[in-house]
Protein backbone atom coordinates (compact mmCIF):
# COMPACT_ATOMS: atom_id res chain seq x y z
CA UNK A 1 0.00 0.00 0.00
CA UNK A 2 0.99 3.56 -0.76
CA UNK A 3 1.57 6.15 2.21
CA UNK A 4 -1.75 8.00 1.81
CA UNK A 5 -3.44 4.45 2.10
CA UNK A 6 -1.57 3.88 5.36
CA UNK A 7 -2.38 7.22 6.56
CA UNK A 8 -6.13 6.80 5.79
CA UNK A 9 -5.86 3.75 7.27
CA UNK A 10 -4.15 4.59 10.86
CA UNK A 11 -6.45 7.79 11.21
CA UNK A 12 -9.42 5.89 10.49
CA UNK A 13 -8.87 2.84 12.67
CA UNK A 14 -7.06 5.47 15.60
CA UNK A 15 -10.15 8.29 15.16
CA UNK A 16 -12.49 4.88 15.97
CA UNK A 17 -10.55 3.79 18.95
CA UNK A 18 -10.05 6.71 20.46
CA UNK A 19 -13.70 8.18 20.43
CA UNK A 20 -14.85 5.27 21.47
CA UNK A 21 -12.45 5.07 24.71
CA UNK A 22 -13.23 8.90 25.30
CA UNK A 23 -17.04 8.72 25.33
CA UNK A 24 -17.10 5.84 27.86
CA UNK A 25 -14.25 7.17 29.86
CA UNK A 26 -16.37 7.60 33.69
CA UNK A 27 -17.64 3.91 33.01
CA UNK A 28 -16.74 2.79 36.57
CA UNK A 29 -19.96 0.54 37.49
CA UNK A 30 -20.78 -3.24 36.52
CA UNK A 31 -23.97 -2.00 34.77
CA UNK A 32 -21.61 0.69 33.44
CA UNK A 33 -19.10 -1.32 31.95
CA UNK A 34 -21.05 -4.25 30.97
CA UNK A 35 -24.17 -2.72 29.60
CA UNK A 36 -23.36 0.92 29.49
CA UNK A 37 -26.31 2.12 32.26
CA UNK A 38 -28.58 0.81 30.10
CA UNK A 39 -29.16 4.05 28.17
CA UNK A 40 -28.64 3.50 24.57
CA UNK A 41 -31.21 4.94 22.10
CA UNK A 42 -32.58 2.66 19.36
CA UNK A 43 -30.57 3.50 16.59
CA UNK A 44 -27.16 2.41 19.04
CA UNK A 45 -28.68 -0.49 20.22
CA UNK A 46 -29.74 -1.86 16.50
CA UNK A 47 -26.18 -0.91 14.43
CA UNK A 48 -24.58 -2.65 17.27
CA UNK A 49 -26.10 -5.79 16.96
CA UNK A 50 -25.32 -5.62 13.43
CA UNK A 51 -21.71 -4.65 13.23
CA UNK A 52 -21.58 -7.78 15.98
CA UNK A 53 -23.37 -9.72 12.88
CA UNK A 54 -21.67 -8.30 10.76
CA UNK A 55 -17.88 -9.64 10.59
CA UNK A 56 -14.77 -8.96 8.02
CA UNK A 57 -15.56 -12.15 6.95
CA UNK A 58 -18.79 -10.88 5.54
CA UNK A 59 -17.33 -8.16 3.85
CA UNK A 60 -14.27 -10.57 2.47
CA UNK A 61 -16.75 -14.03 1.71
CA UNK A 62 -19.83 -12.46 0.63
CA UNK A 63 -18.69 -10.13 -3.05
CA UNK A 64 -16.47 -13.82 -3.36
CA UNK A 65 -19.92 -15.74 -2.80
CA UNK A 66 -21.63 -13.06 -5.47
CA UNK A 67 -18.40 -13.12 -8.02
CA UNK A 68 -19.14 -17.23 -8.08
CA UNK A 69 -22.79 -17.75 -7.35
CA UNK A 70 -24.87 -14.45 -7.99
CA UNK A 71 -27.33 -12.83 -5.45
CA UNK A 72 -28.53 -15.96 -4.01
CA UNK A 73 -26.77 -16.34 -0.63
CA UNK A 74 -29.34 -13.31 0.03
CA UNK A 75 -31.82 -16.11 0.84
CA UNK A 76 -29.84 -17.06 4.05
CA UNK A 77 -31.38 -13.75 5.72
CA UNK A 78 -35.04 -14.23 5.02
CA UNK A 79 -36.00 -15.67 8.57
CA UNK A 80 -34.21 -13.33 10.35
CA UNK A 81 -37.01 -10.29 10.18
CA UNK A 82 -38.96 -13.42 11.93
CA UNK A 83 -36.73 -14.22 14.32
CA UNK A 84 -36.54 -10.34 15.32
CA UNK A 85 -40.49 -10.33 15.88
CA UNK A 86 -40.25 -13.57 18.26
CA UNK A 87 -37.38 -12.45 20.15
CA UNK A 88 -38.73 -8.35 20.65
CA UNK A 89 -42.21 -10.27 21.92
CA UNK A 90 -41.01 -12.91 24.45
CA UNK A 91 -37.39 -12.65 24.85
CA UNK A 92 -36.81 -8.24 25.39
CA UNK A 93 -39.25 -8.00 27.76
CA UNK A 94 -38.33 -10.51 30.62
CA UNK A 95 -34.70 -9.80 30.36
CA UNK A 96 -35.40 -6.40 30.79
CA UNK A 97 -38.14 -6.97 33.59
CA UNK A 98 -35.51 -9.13 35.25
CA UNK A 99 -32.86 -6.27 34.81
CA UNK A 100 -30.37 -8.92 33.57
CA UNK A 101 -26.28 -8.95 32.65
CA UNK A 102 -26.42 -12.15 30.75
CA UNK A 103 -29.39 -14.19 28.60
CA UNK A 104 -28.35 -17.13 31.28
CA UNK A 105 -28.39 -15.25 34.67
CA UNK A 106 -32.18 -15.58 33.68
CA UNK A 107 -32.54 -18.98 33.65
CA UNK A 108 -31.23 -19.15 37.55
CA UNK A 109 -34.86 -17.65 38.22
CA UNK A 110 -36.80 -20.01 35.60
CA UNK A 111 -34.60 -23.37 36.93
CA UNK A 112 -31.76 -23.01 39.37
CA UNK A 113 -27.96 -22.43 39.36
CA UNK A 114 -26.77 -25.45 37.89
CA UNK A 115 -28.76 -24.80 34.42
CA UNK A 116 -27.57 -21.66 34.82
CA UNK A 117 -23.81 -22.55 34.94
CA UNK A 118 -24.33 -24.98 32.41
CA UNK A 119 -25.70 -23.08 29.58
CA UNK A 120 -23.17 -20.29 30.63
CA UNK A 121 -20.23 -22.88 29.85
CA UNK A 122 -22.02 -24.07 26.30
CA UNK A 123 -21.71 -20.49 25.51
CA UNK A 124 -18.37 -19.41 26.53
CA UNK A 125 -16.40 -22.37 24.98
CA UNK A 126 -17.66 -21.85 21.43
CA UNK A 127 -17.84 -18.08 21.30
CA UNK A 128 -13.95 -18.44 22.71
CA UNK A 129 -12.80 -20.30 20.15
CA UNK A 130 -14.82 -19.01 16.84
CA UNK A 131 -13.67 -15.57 18.30
CA UNK A 132 -10.09 -16.91 17.93
CA UNK A 133 -11.07 -17.90 14.45
CA UNK A 134 -12.62 -14.01 13.45
CA UNK A 135 -9.45 -12.41 14.20
CA UNK A 136 -7.47 -15.12 12.86
CA UNK A 137 -9.79 -15.02 9.41
CA UNK A 138 -9.60 -11.49 8.21
CA UNK A 139 -5.73 -11.52 9.01
CA UNK A 140 -5.07 -14.59 6.62
CA UNK A 141 -6.16 -12.36 4.10
CA UNK A 142 -4.78 -9.56 4.76
CA UNK A 143 -1.50 -10.78 5.02
CA UNK A 144 -1.47 -12.84 2.06
CA UNK A 145 -2.65 -10.19 0.24
CA UNK A 146 -0.63 -7.41 1.23
CA UNK A 147 2.60 -9.96 2.23
CA UNK A 148 1.65 -8.51 6.18
CA UNK A 149 3.58 -11.46 8.52
CA UNK A 150 0.62 -13.80 10.00
CA UNK A 151 1.50 -13.22 13.64
CA UNK A 152 2.49 -10.17 13.62
CA UNK A 153 -1.30 -9.39 12.27
CA UNK A 154 -3.23 -11.20 14.52
CA UNK A 155 -1.58 -9.68 17.44
CA UNK A 156 -2.37 -6.08 15.65
CA UNK A 157 -5.88 -6.80 14.99
CA UNK A 158 -6.66 -8.96 18.66
CA UNK A 159 -4.10 -5.85 19.87
CA UNK A 160 -6.40 -2.72 18.50
CA UNK A 161 -9.72 -4.43 19.96
CA UNK A 162 -8.87 -5.45 23.25
CA UNK A 163 -7.60 -1.32 23.56
CA UNK A 164 -10.81 0.06 23.57
CA UNK A 165 -12.81 -2.77 24.71
CA UNK A 166 -10.99 -3.56 27.45
CA UNK A 167 -11.19 0.68 28.44
CA UNK A 168 -14.19 0.99 27.67
CA UNK A 169 -16.55 -1.67 27.97
CA UNK A 170 -20.03 -1.78 26.02
CA UNK A 171 -20.32 1.89 25.94
CA UNK A 172 -16.84 1.90 23.82
CA UNK A 173 -18.16 -1.13 22.12
CA UNK A 174 -21.28 0.50 20.97
CA UNK A 175 -20.15 3.95 20.15
CA UNK A 176 -17.94 2.74 17.97
CA UNK A 177 -20.01 0.16 16.11
CA UNK A 178 -22.06 2.82 14.96
CA UNK A 179 -18.96 4.88 13.69
CA UNK A 180 -17.77 1.12 12.44
CA UNK A 181 -21.26 0.86 10.53
CA UNK A 182 -20.66 4.53 9.17
CA UNK A 183 -17.42 3.67 8.04
CA UNK A 184 -18.53 0.13 6.18
CA UNK A 185 -21.68 1.57 4.42
CA UNK A 186 -19.68 4.33 3.12
CA UNK A 187 -16.48 2.02 2.17
CA UNK A 188 -18.74 -0.14 0.77
CA UNK A 189 -20.82 2.18 -1.06
CA UNK A 190 -17.65 4.14 -2.81
CA UNK A 191 -16.32 0.37 -4.02
CA UNK A 192 -19.57 -0.17 -5.88
CA UNK A 193 -18.92 3.34 -7.21
CA UNK A 194 -15.25 2.52 -8.44
CA UNK A 195 -16.24 -0.52 -10.06
CA UNK A 196 -18.79 1.16 -12.23
CA UNK A 197 -16.14 3.67 -13.39
CA UNK A 198 -13.72 1.75 -13.90
CA UNK A 199 -15.54 -0.28 -16.72
CA UNK A 200 -15.40 0.70 -20.43
CA UNK A 201 -17.09 5.05 -20.87
CA UNK A 202 -20.10 3.59 -22.38
CA UNK A 203 -21.00 0.98 -19.82
CA UNK A 204 -22.99 2.95 -16.89
CA UNK A 205 -24.46 0.77 -13.90
CA UNK A 206 -27.40 0.61 -15.83
CA UNK A 207 -25.89 -1.19 -17.99
CA UNK A 208 -23.92 -3.55 -15.50
CA UNK A 209 -27.15 -4.92 -13.85
CA UNK A 210 -28.26 -5.34 -17.24
CA UNK A 211 -24.79 -7.78 -17.89
CA UNK A 212 -25.40 -9.62 -14.80
CA UNK A 213 -28.52 -10.46 -15.30
CA UNK A 214 -27.51 -12.35 -18.62
CA UNK A 215 -24.81 -13.46 -17.16
CA UNK A 216 -27.24 -15.33 -13.98
CA UNK A 217 -25.18 -13.00 -11.41
CA UNK A 218 -28.52 -11.27 -10.54
CA UNK A 219 -30.19 -14.18 -9.68
CA UNK A 220 -31.56 -13.71 -6.10
CA UNK A 221 -34.99 -15.60 -5.82
CA UNK A 222 -35.35 -19.06 -6.08
CA UNK A 223 -39.07 -20.22 -5.28
CA UNK A 224 -38.69 -23.82 -5.95
CA UNK A 225 -38.78 -26.10 -2.77
CA UNK A 226 -35.41 -28.42 -2.53
CA UNK A 227 -34.17 -29.87 0.65
CA UNK A 228 -30.45 -30.15 -1.41
CA UNK A 229 -30.59 -26.58 -2.29
CA UNK A 230 -29.20 -24.94 0.66
CA UNK A 231 -30.06 -21.26 -0.86
CA UNK A 232 -33.91 -20.73 -1.37
CA UNK A 233 -36.77 -18.87 0.09
CA UNK A 234 -38.06 -21.64 1.69
CA UNK A 235 -34.75 -22.96 3.42
CA UNK A 236 -33.83 -19.43 4.16
CA UNK A 237 -37.42 -18.75 5.66
CA UNK A 238 -37.67 -21.96 7.87
CA UNK A 239 -34.07 -22.74 8.51
CA UNK A 240 -32.54 -19.22 8.93
CA UNK A 241 -35.41 -18.32 11.26
CA UNK A 242 -34.14 -21.26 13.49
CA UNK A 243 -30.63 -20.15 13.34
CA UNK A 244 -31.30 -17.13 13.76
CA UNK A 245 -33.38 -16.93 16.96
CA UNK A 246 -30.98 -19.19 18.49
CA UNK A 247 -27.79 -16.47 17.50
CA UNK A 248 -30.22 -13.65 18.87
CA UNK A 249 -31.77 -14.99 21.22
CA UNK A 250 -29.34 -17.50 23.14
CA UNK A 251 -25.97 -15.79 22.19
CA UNK A 252 -24.46 -13.49 24.98
CA UNK A 253 -22.54 -11.25 22.13
CA UNK A 254 -25.96 -10.41 20.33
CA UNK A 255 -28.09 -10.43 24.39
CA UNK A 256 -25.70 -8.13 25.26
CA UNK A 257 -26.16 -5.12 22.44
CA UNK A 258 -29.87 -5.26 23.00
CA UNK A 259 -30.37 -5.53 26.59
CA UNK A 260 -28.17 -2.14 26.77
CA UNK A 261 -31.51 -0.43 25.54
CA UNK A 262 -32.88 2.25 28.05
CA UNK A 263 -36.20 0.74 28.09
CA UNK A 264 -37.92 -2.72 26.21
CA UNK A 265 -39.05 0.17 23.20
CA UNK A 266 -35.59 0.74 22.81
CA UNK A 267 -34.18 -2.65 23.04
CA UNK A 268 -37.15 -3.88 20.49
CA UNK A 269 -36.64 -0.57 18.04
CA UNK A 270 -33.08 -1.45 18.07
CA UNK A 271 -33.71 -5.26 16.70
CA UNK A 272 -36.28 -4.67 14.38
CA UNK A 273 -34.17 -2.15 12.76
CA UNK A 274 -31.45 -4.90 12.23
CA UNK A 275 -33.99 -7.11 11.23
CA UNK A 276 -35.29 -4.48 8.56
CA UNK A 277 -31.65 -3.68 7.42
CA UNK A 278 -29.59 -6.42 7.30
CA UNK A 279 -31.27 -7.59 4.09
CA UNK A 280 -30.61 -4.81 2.35
CA UNK A 281 -27.42 -4.05 3.74
CA UNK A 282 -26.19 -8.25 2.70
CA UNK A 283 -28.28 -7.39 -0.99
CA UNK A 284 -25.91 -4.22 -1.52
CA UNK A 285 -22.40 -6.02 -0.45
CA UNK A 286 -23.46 -8.91 -2.66
CA UNK A 287 -24.51 -6.72 -5.38
CA UNK A 288 -20.91 -5.46 -5.37
CA UNK A 289 -19.77 -8.88 -5.87
CA UNK A 290 -22.15 -9.05 -8.70
CA UNK A 291 -20.70 -5.62 -10.51
CA UNK A 292 -17.19 -6.80 -9.72
CA UNK A 293 -17.98 -10.11 -11.60
CA UNK A 294 -18.98 -8.12 -15.10
CA UNK A 295 -16.11 -5.69 -14.38
CA UNK A 296 -13.52 -8.83 -14.67
CA UNK A 297 -15.37 -9.79 -18.09
CA UNK A 298 -14.07 -6.22 -19.56
CA UNK A 299 -10.61 -6.97 -17.82
CA UNK A 300 -8.40 -10.11 -17.38
CA UNK A 301 -8.96 -11.89 -13.74
CA UNK A 302 -6.29 -13.61 -12.32
CA UNK A 303 -5.58 -17.58 -12.55
CA UNK A 304 -6.37 -17.71 -8.79
CA UNK A 305 -7.39 -14.96 -6.30
CA UNK A 306 -5.04 -16.20 -3.92
CA UNK A 307 -1.92 -14.61 -4.67
CA UNK A 308 0.52 -16.97 -2.18
CA UNK A 309 -0.79 -20.01 -3.60
CA UNK A 310 -0.39 -19.09 -7.13
CA UNK A 311 3.06 -18.07 -6.18
CA UNK A 312 4.02 -22.34 -5.20
CA UNK A 313 3.15 -22.99 -8.76
CA UNK A 314 3.39 -20.59 -10.94
CA UNK A 315 7.14 -21.65 -12.57
CA UNK A 316 5.59 -25.15 -13.74
CA UNK A 317 5.33 -25.47 -17.09
CA UNK A 318 1.61 -26.89 -16.22
CA UNK A 319 0.58 -23.17 -14.91
CA UNK A 320 2.49 -21.51 -17.81
CA UNK A 321 0.26 -22.89 -20.50
CA UNK A 322 -3.17 -22.35 -18.72
CA UNK A 323 -1.95 -18.62 -18.53
CA UNK A 324 -1.33 -18.89 -21.64
CA UNK A 325 -4.49 -20.15 -22.67
CA UNK A 326 -6.59 -18.31 -19.83
CA UNK A 327 -5.03 -14.69 -21.45
CA UNK A 328 -6.43 -15.95 -25.10
CA UNK A 329 -9.85 -16.46 -23.72
CA UNK A 330 -10.12 -13.32 -21.60
CA UNK A 331 -9.27 -10.77 -24.78
CA UNK A 332 -12.07 -12.84 -26.02
CA UNK A 333 -14.27 -12.44 -23.45
CA UNK A 334 -13.80 -8.76 -23.35
CA UNK A 335 -14.89 -8.63 -26.85
CA UNK A 336 -17.90 -10.54 -26.17
CA UNK A 337 -18.74 -9.38 -23.39
CA UNK A 338 -19.53 -5.88 -25.10
CA UNK A 339 -20.98 -7.27 -28.04
CA UNK A 340 -23.78 -8.39 -25.59
CA UNK A 341 -23.49 -5.14 -23.78
CA UNK A 342 -24.28 -3.45 -27.50
CA UNK A 343 -26.91 -6.13 -28.10
CA UNK A 344 -28.37 -5.03 -25.18
CA UNK A 345 -28.44 -1.29 -25.88
CA UNK A 346 -30.09 -1.81 -29.15
CA UNK A 347 -32.75 -4.19 -27.45
CA UNK A 348 -32.26 -6.87 -30.51
CA UNK A 349 -33.36 -10.26 -28.81
CA UNK A 350 -31.28 -12.29 -31.91
CA UNK A 351 -27.84 -10.63 -31.30
CA UNK A 352 -28.05 -10.91 -27.32
CA UNK A 353 -28.87 -14.31 -27.70
CA UNK A 354 -25.82 -15.56 -29.81
CA UNK A 355 -23.81 -13.07 -27.66
CA UNK A 356 -24.64 -14.91 -24.56
CA UNK A 357 -24.09 -18.39 -26.56
CA UNK A 358 -20.43 -17.17 -27.80
CA UNK A 359 -20.04 -16.29 -24.18
CA UNK A 360 -20.52 -19.33 -22.55
CA UNK A 361 -18.81 -21.23 -24.52
CA UNK A 362 -16.07 -18.59 -23.68
CA UNK A 363 -16.55 -19.00 -19.98
CA UNK A 364 -16.36 -22.67 -19.76
CA UNK A 365 -12.76 -22.53 -21.53
CA UNK A 366 -12.08 -19.94 -18.97
CA UNK A 367 -13.57 -22.21 -16.02
CA UNK A 368 -11.34 -25.24 -17.23
CA UNK A 369 -8.16 -23.11 -17.02
CA UNK A 370 -9.13 -22.03 -13.65
CA UNK A 371 -9.86 -25.44 -12.72
CA UNK A 372 -6.58 -26.78 -13.98
CA UNK A 373 -4.79 -24.40 -11.45
CA UNK A 374 -6.94 -25.00 -8.92
CA UNK A 375 -5.68 -28.64 -9.25
CA UNK A 376 -2.12 -27.97 -9.30
CA UNK A 377 -2.68 -25.88 -6.00
CA UNK A 378 -4.77 -28.72 -4.71
CA UNK A 379 -2.18 -31.44 -5.60
CA UNK A 380 1.06 -29.37 -3.80
CA UNK A 381 -1.19 -29.31 -0.58
CA UNK A 382 -2.67 -25.79 -0.79
CA UNK A 383 -6.29 -24.49 -0.97
CA UNK A 384 -7.78 -23.62 -4.68
CA UNK A 385 -10.70 -22.17 -3.06
CA UNK A 386 -10.05 -18.06 -4.07
CA UNK A 387 -13.61 -17.16 -2.72
CA UNK A 388 -12.58 -14.97 -0.20
CA UNK A 389 -9.29 -13.36 -1.78
CA UNK A 390 -12.02 -12.42 -4.86
CA UNK A 391 -13.16 -8.92 -3.62
CA UNK A 392 -9.43 -7.68 -1.38
CA UNK A 393 -7.56 -8.41 -4.86
CA UNK A 394 -9.95 -6.49 -6.88
CA UNK A 395 -9.59 -3.37 -4.35
CA UNK A 396 -5.62 -3.78 -3.55
CA UNK A 397 -4.72 -4.30 -7.08
CA UNK A 398 -8.01 -1.85 -8.97
CA UNK A 399 -8.88 0.90 -7.02
CA UNK A 400 -6.57 4.35 -6.46
CA UNK A 401 -4.60 5.72 -3.89
CA UNK A 402 -6.57 6.25 -0.63
CA UNK A 403 -9.67 4.36 -1.26
CA UNK A 404 -7.74 1.06 -0.82
CA UNK A 405 -6.93 1.99 2.58
CA UNK A 406 -10.54 2.70 3.10
CA UNK A 407 -11.77 -0.02 2.18
CA UNK A 408 -8.93 -2.13 4.34
CA UNK A 409 -9.99 0.01 6.89
CA UNK A 410 -13.46 -1.36 7.12
CA UNK A 411 -12.07 -4.68 7.10
CA UNK A 412 -10.46 -3.74 9.96
CA UNK A 413 -13.13 -2.50 11.83
CA UNK A 414 -15.73 -5.48 10.49
CA UNK A 415 -13.35 -7.84 12.24
CA UNK A 416 -13.05 -5.35 15.33
CA UNK A 417 -16.64 -4.53 15.54
CA UNK A 418 -17.40 -8.20 16.23
CA UNK A 419 -14.57 -9.13 18.43
CA UNK A 420 -15.07 -6.90 20.59
CA UNK A 421 -18.59 -7.90 21.30
CA UNK A 422 -17.07 -11.34 21.76
CA UNK A 423 -14.82 -10.17 23.80
CA UNK A 424 -17.25 -7.98 26.04
CA UNK A 425 -19.64 -11.49 26.02
CA UNK A 426 -17.20 -13.35 27.39
CA UNK A 427 -16.00 -11.21 30.53
CA UNK A 428 -20.26 -10.56 30.97
CA UNK A 429 -20.50 -13.95 31.03
CA UNK A 430 -17.87 -15.18 33.28
CA UNK A 431 -17.87 -12.28 35.90
CA UNK A 432 -21.62 -12.44 36.14
CA UNK A 433 -22.27 -15.96 35.48
CA UNK A 434 -19.62 -17.69 37.35
CA UNK A 435 -17.25 -15.09 39.20
CA UNK A 436 -19.76 -13.04 40.99
CA UNK A 437 -22.17 -15.60 41.54
CA UNK A 438 -20.29 -18.54 42.64
CA UNK A 439 -16.49 -17.39 43.45
CA UNK A 440 -16.46 -13.76 44.80
CA UNK A 441 -19.94 -12.32 46.06
CA UNK A 442 -19.62 -10.06 47.99
CA UNK A 443 -17.25 -7.67 46.19
CA UNK A 444 -17.91 -4.44 45.69
CA UNK A 445 -18.88 -2.70 41.94
CA UNK A 446 -15.27 -1.46 41.74
CA UNK A 447 -13.43 -4.34 42.25
CA UNK A 448 -15.69 -6.35 39.41
CA UNK A 449 -15.77 -3.40 37.52
CA UNK A 450 -11.83 -3.67 37.62
CA UNK A 451 -11.55 -7.52 37.79
CA UNK A 452 -13.49 -7.11 34.31
CA UNK A 453 -11.65 -5.00 32.11
CA UNK A 454 -8.63 -7.28 33.21
CA UNK A 455 -10.20 -10.11 32.13
CA UNK A 456 -11.17 -8.80 29.00
CA UNK A 457 -7.47 -7.95 28.00
CA UNK A 458 -6.91 -11.98 29.28
CA UNK A 459 -10.14 -13.10 26.76
CA UNK A 460 -8.11 -10.90 23.56
CA UNK A 461 -4.98 -12.55 24.65
CA UNK A 462 -6.34 -16.10 24.71
CA UNK A 463 -8.29 -15.47 21.54
CA UNK A 464 -5.02 -14.23 19.42
CA UNK A 465 -3.60 -17.33 21.25
CA UNK A 466 -6.38 -19.37 19.36
CA UNK A 467 -5.89 -17.46 16.17
CA UNK A 468 -2.12 -18.59 16.33
CA UNK A 469 -3.29 -21.75 15.73
CA UNK A 470 -6.44 -21.71 13.69
CA UNK A 471 -4.71 -22.92 10.52
CA UNK A 472 -4.87 -26.29 11.58
CA UNK A 473 -8.96 -25.99 12.06
CA UNK A 474 -9.15 -26.54 8.22
CA UNK A 475 -11.96 -24.47 7.03
CA UNK A 476 -12.49 -21.41 8.99
CA UNK A 477 -15.92 -20.84 8.29
CA UNK A 478 -17.00 -24.29 8.45
CA UNK A 479 -15.52 -24.47 11.71
CA UNK A 480 -16.83 -21.31 13.00
CA UNK A 481 -20.38 -22.96 12.00
CA UNK A 482 -19.36 -26.55 13.49
CA UNK A 483 -18.50 -24.84 16.85
CA UNK A 484 -22.09 -22.90 16.94
CA UNK A 485 -24.06 -25.77 15.80
CA UNK A 486 -22.31 -28.38 18.33
CA UNK A 487 -23.37 -26.22 21.18
CA UNK A 488 -26.52 -23.67 19.82
CA UNK A 489 -29.17 -26.16 19.34
CA UNK A 490 -28.78 -27.08 23.03
CA UNK A 491 -29.00 -23.64 24.18
CA UNK A 492 -31.84 -22.70 22.23
CA UNK A 493 -33.75 -25.70 23.36
CA UNK A 494 -32.91 -24.89 27.36
CA UNK A 495 -34.18 -21.58 26.89
CA UNK A 496 -37.21 -22.81 24.83
CA UNK A 497 -38.50 -24.71 27.52
CA UNK A 498 -37.95 -21.91 29.96
CA UNK A 499 -40.15 -19.70 27.97
CA UNK A 500 -42.75 -22.28 26.48
CA UNK A 501 -42.70 -25.14 28.53
CA UNK A 502 -43.71 -23.68 32.21
CA UNK A 503 -44.44 -27.06 33.51
CA UNK A 504 -41.00 -28.67 33.14
CA UNK A 505 -39.18 -28.18 35.91
CA UNK A 506 -35.11 -27.56 36.44
CA UNK A 507 -33.78 -30.83 37.30
CA UNK A 508 -35.76 -32.51 34.28
CA UNK A 509 -34.26 -29.61 32.00
CA UNK A 510 -30.38 -29.69 33.43
CA UNK A 511 -30.15 -33.78 32.68
CA UNK A 512 -32.28 -33.27 29.34
CA UNK A 513 -29.51 -30.08 28.29
CA UNK A 514 -26.50 -32.56 29.56
CA UNK A 515 -28.07 -35.63 27.64
CA UNK A 516 -29.02 -33.75 24.48
CA UNK A 517 -25.63 -32.22 24.37
CA UNK A 518 -23.75 -35.73 24.79
CA UNK A 519 -25.91 -37.43 21.56
CA UNK A 520 -25.06 -33.78 19.50
CA UNK A 521 -21.28 -34.27 20.03
CA UNK A 522 -21.75 -38.45 19.08
CA UNK A 523 -23.79 -37.44 16.38
CA UNK A 524 -21.32 -34.92 15.00
CA UNK A 525 -18.65 -37.70 15.88
CA UNK A 526 -19.75 -39.87 14.26
CA UNK A 527 -21.15 -38.18 11.59
CA UNK A 528 -24.57 -38.97 11.14
CA UNK A 529 -25.98 -35.86 9.88
CA UNK A 530 -24.79 -32.75 8.29
CA UNK A 531 -23.26 -30.60 11.19
CA UNK A 532 -26.37 -27.78 10.42
CA UNK A 533 -28.65 -30.13 11.53
CA UNK A 534 -26.96 -30.18 14.74
CA UNK A 535 -28.92 -26.84 15.77
CA UNK A 536 -32.24 -28.25 15.35
CA UNK A 537 -31.65 -32.02 16.85
CA UNK A 538 -30.31 -30.55 19.98
CA UNK A 539 -32.81 -28.33 20.25
CA UNK A 540 -35.82 -30.85 19.73
CA UNK A 541 -33.86 -33.76 22.18
CA UNK A 542 -33.38 -30.93 24.68
CA UNK A 543 -37.31 -30.19 24.93
CA UNK A 544 -38.40 -34.38 24.21
CA UNK A 545 -35.59 -35.34 27.05
CA UNK A 546 -37.04 -32.75 29.40
CA UNK A 547 -40.48 -33.78 29.06
CA UNK A 548 -39.95 -37.46 29.25
CA UNK A 549 -37.81 -37.22 32.42
CA UNK A 550 -40.38 -34.81 33.92
CA UNK A 551 -42.57 -37.61 33.78
CA UNK A 552 -40.27 -40.54 34.96
CA UNK A 553 -39.27 -38.06 38.08
CA UNK A 554 -43.22 -37.27 38.93
CA UNK A 555 -43.60 -41.24 39.05
CA UNK A 556 -40.81 -42.04 41.25
CA UNK A 557 -42.05 -39.06 43.35
CA UNK A 558 -39.13 -36.68 43.30
CA UNK A 559 -39.24 -32.73 42.84
CA UNK A 560 -38.96 -31.86 39.14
Amino acid sequence: MSSTDWLVLVATIGSLIGYGVWKSRRDQTMDGYLLGNRSLAWYQVGLSVMATQASAVTFLSAPGQAYTDGLRFVQFYFGLPLAMIVISVTFIPIFHRLKVYTAYEFLENRFDLRTRTLTSLLFLVPRFLSTGITIYAPSLILSTLLNWDIVWTNVFMGGLVIIYTTSGGVRAVAYTHVQQMAIVFVGMALAGYMVVRLLPEDVGFVDTLRVAGKLGKLNAIDWKFDLANRYNVWSGLIGGFFLQLSYFGTDQSQVGRYISGETVGQSRLGLLMNGMLKIPMQFLILLVGSLVFVFYHFHTPPLNFNKAEVAAVENTAEYRQFAAEHERLSARKAAETATLHNALETGDEAAIAAAQTRLEVTEAGVSAARKGVADLIKARGGDPNDTNYVFLNFVVNQLPVGLVGLIIAVIFVASMGSTASALNSLTSCFVVDIYKRMLRPAESELHYVRFSRVLTAVWGVACVGVAMFANRMGSLIEAVNVLGSLFYGTVLGVFLVAFYFKKLGAKATFWAAILAELLVVLFWWLDLTAFLWLNLIGCVLVVGLAAGIQILLKKEGNPA
